[in-house]
């Protein structure tokens, strides 16, 4: 059976937008166990409370959920189990020397599936203090007030 090309969005992290301003963005190939695979592929997953660390040279995210496969028997692994992900060793370094700066995270930001294999887009992140927030919730509503009003218009 061939592989489906293109891009399809698995899972978002809709909050990681809320909460940080997204400074870089890496992909990166993630090492899943087989029933993992098949829970992900029906979008059984959760990037909410999720986050990546360097160390000993691999990046690792934990907090990631993945539900049980539910056709799945003793095979099925612990749904916040820490995930490797897979990257050159030069983007590693990179990443490590980001996440070691003061108020910098490493954040899932996305997981999809590209040519047939998971994906996940991993973000360099800096923390929004409450007054950021609150500047990019009046902006967003701005915006869609000034949309509103265009579609009004071509009425």
């Amino acid at each position: 059976m061939a592989r489906k090309m293109g891009i399809k969005p698995m899972a978002n992290n809709k909050k990681a937008f809320h909460d940080y301003f997204v400074e870089e963005r890496f992909e990166c190939g993630m090492e899943l166990k087989g029933t993992e695979v098949k829970s992900m592929r029906q979008g059984r997953m959760n990037l909410k409370e999720s986050f990546a660390t360097v160390k000993d040279g691999e990046v690792i995210v934990h907090g990631m959920h993945i539900s049980p496969y539910e056709q799945g028997n003793i095979f099925n692994t612990d749904p916040l189990r820490p995930k490797k992900l897979l990257l050159h060793k030069s983007q590693i370094r990179h990443l490590a020397q980001e996440a070691g700066k003061m108020g910098f995270s490493l954040i899932p930001l996305s997981v999809y599936l590209k040519d047939g294999r998971f994906k996940m887009e991993l973000g360099v992140c800096k923390g929004k203090k409450l007054h950021d927030k609150r500047d990019s919730i009046a902006e967003r509503d701005s915006k869609r007030e000034i949309q509103r009003a265009l579609r009004e218009r071509n009425k």
